[in-house]
């Protein structure tokens, strides 16, 4: 940082002359969108909600109008004149609306001085990178008379978190074909509304499989409309389950979701060795978290469905996980295999897994990630705390997948992200020829939307994977 940088200083009545001109350049961001319509209280849906502004005249979110009036405030008060101005009027003329990513260029121009009352007319004037006006107005400030020169304060840092931010993961699955989804018993409310407005994102096209009755009545309770939804008709929640996984089997069915039925319901026809959905590989489950204190996705399995895995077990949880990160984009995720500890200790038996995994995937039996453990919680997520402890790794405090040492470990780590972390999380069941999206009841329907693109990523990637096998076969 240079010295200019360092201090802040103003221009007083006597060093300014008409004609003098102030600007500065600010692209405008979700953020400070954000940020102001918390300082300000203003949230009008024009600004913050995406769909609502899809249907107004602007067809997206636009920035506050004072935003740059704000910003226009800046460059009085520490550019021209700087400290000690004080404002004292401000006329402002909207001519156009400002978009996400535009550039504005900030100015002001000195128009009049009045001498008797050190009072001096600005005129403002705001355009975008194309050079369309989009404010416009004078102000009237009173301008310093003693030279001011300060330390620059420096600001804190602001972190916005927030729940519900999984548009990275809706936005990854922009696809043009949606997957063909049997929703298995969606008989109440939050599963019906998740199916129904992933449908509407192009996630997928359902196939509601339960009873009649109970389907419609939730949908009615919801107040969506599934006339367009094809309906397979069961008796209860265990033909649902049969039912659906005969769907995928047949290949009527790309993805199964799962409904108001329990976990084990459904994966019970899964497991099946009838069901035609087993692989060489175990089930897993894999949650992908969105955390607003991490820098990058951070996938932590298995949370759900292995409760003390196997030495051979997590090599399929971790080969699973590798699979889904190579879906959303990351072709070589940094797989953190965790314990208490940084060192293997043959009292600790996910220490002796961790290194035993490692030296696999030294052997490839383990493929397309790079494996590092046994390392603690912090070492696997922190930089610094790696490098406190002398730990050398391509993976420590820079990983995408955390393996925990069993299910109560990763259920509680991810319940601590999520309620201690403001962490947003997304799950999915992999391992079998389709994805299954695995939700709690208690899921919101924009969970259920953000695991059905995490599905339709998946889906895309394994029949991709099956075409150029098909090719070079």
């Amino acid at each position: 940082m240079s010295d200019l940088d360092d201090v802040i200083e103003n221009r007083t009545f006597d060093e300014i002359c008409v004609g003098d001109e102030a600007h500065l350049e600010k692209r405008l961001t979700m953020e400070d969108i954000k940020l102001f319509a918390i300082m300000s209280g203003d949230v009008n849906p024009a600004h913050v909600d995406d769909d609502f502004a899809k249907s107004s005249r602007f067809q997206e979110v636009i920035a506050h109008g004072m935003w740059g009036g704000a910003l226009i405030s800046t460059v009085l008060g520490t550019q021209l004149p700087g400290p000690g101005t004080v404002y004292l009027g401000q006329t402002l003329r909207f001519k156009a609306p400002v978009r996400l990513g535009d550039v504005l260029k900030v100015s002001v121009k000195v128009l009049e001085k009045d001498q008797g009352h050190h009072q001096i007319t600005f005129a403002c004037h705001c355009q975008n990178q194309r050079g369309d006006t989009v404010i416009e107005g004078e102000a009237r400030v009173l301008a310093p008379t003693k030279k001011i020169r300060r330390p620059r304060t420096v600001m804190p840092k602001v972190r916005l978190t927030e729940r519900g931010r999984l548009h990275e993961i809706l936005t990854a699955a922009d696809h043009p074909d949606p997957m063909r989804t049997a929703v298995v018993h969606p008989v109440d409310e939050s599963s019906i509304r998740g199916a129904v407005e992933s449908a509407a994102q192009r996630l997928i096209i359902p196939v509601l499989v339960g009873p009649e009755g109970k389907i419609r009545a939730a949908a009615d309770s919801a107040e969506v409309d599934i006339s367009d939804f094809e309906l397979v008709n069961t008796q209860h929640s265990h033909d649902a389950a049969e039912k659906a996984v005969a769907l995928a089997r047949k290949g009527s069915v790309d993805a199964l979701m799962k409904g108001a039925l329990h976990t084990d319901e459904l994966l019970h026809e899964v497991v099946n060795r009838e069901s035609g959905l087993r692989t060489e590989r175990c089930l897993s489950h894999v949650m992908a978290f969105d955390v607003p204190t991490y820098p990058r996705p951070l996938l932590i399995t298995d949370a759900a469905i292995n409760i003390y895995p196997k030495l051979d077990q997590k090599r399929d949880i971790v080969q699973n996980a590798i699979e889904l990160a190579h879906a959303l984009g990351n072709h070589d995720p940094k797989v953190a295999i965790l314990s208490a500890v940084e060192t293997i200790n043959p009292r600790i038996a996910s220490t002796l897994d961790a290194a035993a995994l490692c030296k696999m995937a030294d052997r490839g039996q383990i493929t397309g990630g790079t494996l590092d453990g046994p390392l603690a919680f912090d070492n696997a997520v922190s930089e610094a705390a790696a490098k406190t402890k002398g730990i050398v790794s391509p993976v420590a405090g820079r990983a995408d997948i955390l393996l925990a040492p069993d299910l109560e470990a990763a259920n509680m780590l991810m319940k601590q992200l999520s309620h201690l972390a403001d962490a947003t999380g997304a799950g999915l069941v992999v391992g079998a020829r389709v994805p299954i999206i695995l939700t709690s009841r208690a899921d919101d329907a924009l969970t259920r939307m953000a695991s059905c693109a995490l599905a339709l990523l998946l889906a895309d990637q394994q029949q991709r994977a099956l075409a150029s096998a098909a090719l070079k076969g």
